[in-house]
């Protein structure tokens, strides 16, 4: 099955607010960036369904679902610049950084846009 599917898939198991949550941060992405492509890894027994991945020339970001928050982690996050602080998760790494979602949070769209773009454009070197 495409990962697409499988990732509108996830959206619609999931019928609460991190559905919701998943589809608004999906839908960013691609504003962000048309030629994102989408996949999903890491499907095990546990997670039958996988985490979604945005790729663009290399990893941009995960789309990972806990029970209390969905978390974005972009690859290459520490290498980015964050004026808006939307970093709020993994601050301590080298590499990564995330920003952890959960119910009620507003996400600023284009600011999470313009991140997504420093990601792609990292990427692409």
């Amino acid at each position: 099955m495409d990962a697409s599917r499988l990732i509108d898939e996830r959206i619609q198991a999931l019928a609460d607010w991190r559905g919701d949550a998943l589809a608004t941060v999906r839908r960013l992405i691609h504003e962000a960036d048309s030629a994102i492509t989408e996949e999903v890894k890491w499907v095990k027994p546990s997670n039958p369904l996988g985490v979604a991945v945005w790729s663009h020339d290399g990893l941009v970001c995960t789309g990972e679902v806990y029970k209390d928050k969905i978390k974005l982690t972009f690859a290459h996050g520490a290498a980015l610049a964050d004026p808006h602080g939307l970093f709020n998760s993994s601050l301590g790494g080298g590499t990564r950084r995330a920003i952890d979602i959960r119910r009620g949070d507003e996400l600023n769209a284009e600011a999470f846009k313009a991140l997504v773009g420093a990601a792609v454009a990292y990427n692409v070197g």
